[in-house]
């Protein structure tokens, strides 16, 4: 798979949704399911939908992704989850 700032971008809007989908449900699994398959099923083809510093370790232990583009992918959702912490957190004091 080709990697470039999309890829990048996409893993980051998509932890973004799917750690705000988590707060906002408030742990309801249902909900958090249905947004893991969402988020998945609209970054897939852009970036190869892993959303999870987990599969992405995964991936490059398989040999599918290089270390470079581990570290991009692994600081893309870590940020997306931050960002949503941060973006849910506003929302509250509103």
């Amino acid at each position: 798979m080709r990697v470039s700032l999309t890829s990048y971008l996409a893993e980051y809007v998509g932890a973004f949704f799917f750690i705000l989908a988590i707060f906002a449900s408030g742990g309801n699994p249902l909900v958090i399911g249905a947004a893991l398959a969402l988020v998945i099923f609209m970054i897939a083809s852009l970036s190869g939908g892993h959303v999870n510093p987990a599969v992405s370790l995964a991936m490059y232990m398989n040999g599918d992704l290089n270390s470079s583009h581990l570290v991009g992918y692994v600081a893309a959702q870590l940020l997306g989850g931050a960002s949503a912490y941060y973006a849910y957190k506003m929302s509250k004091r509103a």
